[in-house]
């Protein structure tokens, strides 16, 4: 199994804390996004998304980071990301596409270039953006949460809503996002921090970074 990605990208984050979590034996290939790599046509020949992570696996090149998500958890079942009783699976969904489709979606990469060039804003004004749609999402799922009961992971071990969390709060944390006011969220950041499968995952810790 091969995972083309960028160290920085949430997407691919949430890739390699799967695999991590699933054991599951990869080798991870950067793609260089600072140089638009990824929309070049080797590239776009195989993932006309142009977008990483791309996951080559089983004669297939699949991309969509959430359909890889639960195509890994249907493939390969051991050590599955997504509880076994269907209310717990659609807790963890809820807690998951509100992060992927609410925050992901309008603060990823090709947005925050959209807003500077050719629209014409302002790094400081980017940052704004950034951070009024990540309260959008974190202040309602802290609320959730909080509802929960939760302790160090959703459940009793981290997996479909900490693979997608945790990338989410990396890239909070580079725009100076506020985590004061949300103990639930950082206490399962810190929970898997401390496990070597996020370590291994970490963006700082790949062959890639800086």
């Amino acid at each position: 199994m091969k995972l083309y990605g960028y160290y920085r990208s949430s997407t691919s984050y949430r890739l390699r804390i799967a695999l991590e979590l699933k054991g599951i034996a990869y080798e991870y290939i950067p793609v260089n996004l600072l140089t638009s790599e990824q929309k070049g046509e080797a590239f776009t020949s195989r993932n006309p998304f142009g977008s990483v992570p791309m996951l080559e696996a089983d004669g297939r090149d699949r991309a969509q980071s959430m359909a890889q998500l639960e195509w890994l958890d249907e493939a390969h079942p051991h050590r599955p990301l997504l509880p076994a009783d269907i209310e717990d699976r659609y807790t963890a969904r809820e807690l998951a596409y509100a992060i992927a489709t609410e925050t992901h979606a309008v603060n990823n990469l090709p947005v925050l270039k959209y807003l500077k060039d050719p629209l014409g804003h302002s790094q400081e004004e980017i940052d704004i953006w950034y951070r009024h749609w990540l309260a959008r999402t974190f202040v309602p799922l802290e609320g959730r949460l909080a509802q929960l009961g939760t302790g160090d992971f959703l459940f009793e071990r981290p997996g479909f809503f900490e693979v997608v969390l945790l990338p989410q709060v990396y890239n909070a944390r580079r725009f100076d996002f506020d985590f004061s006011d949300k103990p639930h969220i950082e206490r399962i950041e810190r929970a898997c921090l401390a496990l070597p499968e996020f370590q291994r995952a970490y963006p700082d810790n790949q062959i890639d970074a800086p």
